[in-house]
């Protein structure tokens, strides 16, 4: 009797394995602040998640696990209920017994805007989605912005439902059906002495800055390690291993926070599956919602920098350096589908949760953008009136930046409209100069054979590139999507929106190696320790197709006469990191 019932016990825990074993994993999705967006107090999150169980998982922000009276359940969707007195900006992740859900940022910060249903958009002259009754209103710095808000609010029958209080924006419902009753709320409310600028919304998080394949552009390029070699990626890897850790070395690199406006990544892939659950530097850490699709943007964005090595196929830059480094969080969010606005309520979020490095792997063209041949520019345009509001907007963001967070750096696409960067009528936001604003452009490598990695011609630029005197410098655009099976090369992508990681991981090393660098140092170590690009001319260009702003004397080091001064600027990541060491001593 006892052998027959020790028999049945042993089944029933392995039926019960197997059935934990074959369970969907679980996943947080979605996560969103509700309710009340300017409450400040009493905050409400509502969240979304595949494969949860008949129980309500355990939820845990950071190191605080949120009792069960605070959260309400309704199928696959929870609602948290949080007192910002109680708890700080951290990771959020769920717990149902062994499984463990993937982590994401819950912030906080109070900048939070709505985006616009199905029902609340219409198509606008230019062909264009926009927004019907959602506005967001810039403050003159002179006023109470909420205060402001609400009585021009009351004047015109609106609600304000949003906020991006450090930067004076306030977010309108307007009681408009159309776009024209719409048009003309926004010309009263334009005029108002105590309105600076009124931001209309024509832009989707779902948006990728993906150039298609070019004609003159092979699709399928080479390896990543050979395409990454144009700017030196292992070398950068094995400068760090060996050159930071060591009980002798006088380095003790410092973790660092990077900041992604990204949508989401998939979790279900061989680059980031053992990213579940609680993570804590000095490793590298991911917190980002659950993507469906092992090749969206934000999964390629970030396995740049985090996919785990030698599992998926591909290699992520911080990743490479967790036995040295003190560690990097990788935060990827765009607060939520409302376009431009989100993405800087996201970054000023970001920025106030310890954010060193952003990457804005985005960006938008005015319709009637030309580019270099005089066509028009076909994709992510965005009309006079939106580009108006966006440019105030951007405006006041790196504003407030400058006054109240001078260290952190924003690094920026430069786009592949085959375009010009460095003009606001017709890019954003990479026509800005600010010293805080670092813009990236693509190449790719040269099918020439047996050229040196210091060789020009080593790498070409990409047509699609956008271009111009703004591009502070070029990396390497094409690399493979993630998969779900390990081992698999996914498909190629390739854009200046991969390009711009490499440069966003290379500053956060660099930043690890000497927290003491500001925005204008990290572009000048870039820019010395850089490579050059493209053929040699006897004489300048007479189209002005600059890649980059050409290398200065002053940037190079170098004396008059060397070849290598005037021409454009490629990414040497195991240089720049090199010159990071060595500015310590200079800047203490």
């Amino acid at each position: 009797m006892r052998l027959r019932s020790a028999a049945l016990a042993s089944f029933l825990i392995w039926t019960a394995s197997t059935t934990a074993s074959a369970q969907e994993p679980l996943r947080l999705e979605s996560l969103k602040r509700c309710g009340d967006l300017l409450e400040r107090q009493r905050q409400e999150w509502c969240l979304t998640a595949r494969g949860l169980g008949d129980a309500t998982p355990q939820l845990q922000l950071g190191e605080k696990t949120i009792p069960a009276h605070s959260i309400q359940r309704e199928g696959q969707s929870l609602r948290l209920r949080l007192d910002s007195a109680d708890y700080h900006s951290g990771p959020l992740w769920l717990a149902d017994g062994p499984r463990l859900s993937n982590a994401v940022w819950l912030t906080m910060g109070n900048s939070h805007v709505l985006a616009a249903g199905p029902n609340e958009v219409a198509k606008n002259m230019d062909g264009l989605t926009t927004y019907v009754d959602l506005v967001s209103v810039l403050i003159e710095e002179s006023h109470d912005g909420r205060q402001e808000a609400e009585r021009l609010a009351g004047k015109y029958g609106a609600k304000v439902v949003g906020s991006i209080a450090p930067l004076n924006v306030y977010q309108l419902r307007l009681p408009a059906k159309d776009l024209v009753h719409r048009d003309a709320l926004v010309l009263r409310l334009g005029s108002e002495t105590s309105v600076d600028a009124v931001v209309i919304e024509e832009s989707g998080a779902e948006e990728a800055e993906q150039a298609p394949a070019q004609p003159d552009e092979p699709k399928k390029p080479a390896q990543d390690s050979d395409e990454w070699a144009a700017n030196r990626f292992l070398d950068a890897v094995h400068y760090y291993q060996r050159r930071i850790p060591g009980q002798q070395s006088p380095i003790r690199p410092q973790p660092m926070r990077i900041g992604l406006i990204e949508r989401d990544v998939d979790f279900d892939t061989a680059d980031f599956a053992d990213y579940l659950g609680p993570c804590s530097v000095p490793r590298t850490c991911v917190y980002a919602r659950d993507a469906d699709k092992p090749d969206n943007h934000g999964t390629t964005v970030a396995g740049i920098l985090a996919a785990r090595w030698n599992e998926g196929g591909n290699s992520g830059f911080l990743r490479g350096l967790d036995k040295a480094s003190g560690g990097f969080e990788i935060i990827v969010e765009r607060n939520s589908d409302a376009g431009i606005t989100a993405n800087i309520a996201a970054s000023v979020n970001l920025v106030e949760d310890g954010v060193r490095v952003l990457n804005w792997s985005w960006g938008i063209h005015r319709v009637g953008a030309k580019d270099v041949k005089g066509d028009d520019v076909d994709s992510l345009l965005r009309s006079g009136i939106a580009m108006g509001g966006y440019e105030e907007l951007l405006e006041e963001f790196f504003l407030w930046l400058r006054k109240e967070h001078p260290d952190v750096v924003v690094v920026n696409s430069a786009g592949n409209g085959s375009s010009f960067s460095g003009t606001d009528e017709y890019r954003l936001p990479s026509s800005f100069i600010t010293e805080q604003l670092l813009v990236v452009g693509g190449h790719q490598r040269n099918e020439r054979a047996g050229v040196a990695v210091d060789d020009p011609g080593y790498a070409v630029k990409r047509s699609s590139s956008n271009i111009d005197m703004r591009v502070d410098i070029t990396a390497a655009a094409c690399t493979h999507a993630s998969t779900v099976n390990a081992g698999e090369d996914g498909a190629v992508h390739c854009g200046t929106s991969y390009a711009t990681p490499m440069v966003t991981g290379l500053l956060a090393a660099m930043l690890s190696i000497n927290p003491e660098l500001q925005p204008e140092q990290l572009r000048m170590l870039l820019r010395r320790s850089a490579m050059t690009i493209g053929d040699n001319h006897d004489f300048e260009r007479m189209d002005g197709e600059d890649l980059t702003a050409p290398i200065l004397p002053s940037e190079r080091n170098y004396q008059l006469n060397d070849k290598d001064v005037g021409r454009s600027a490629r990414l040497d990541m195991q240089k720049a990191l090199d010159l990071s060491v060595q500015s310590r001593s200079r800047v203490r």
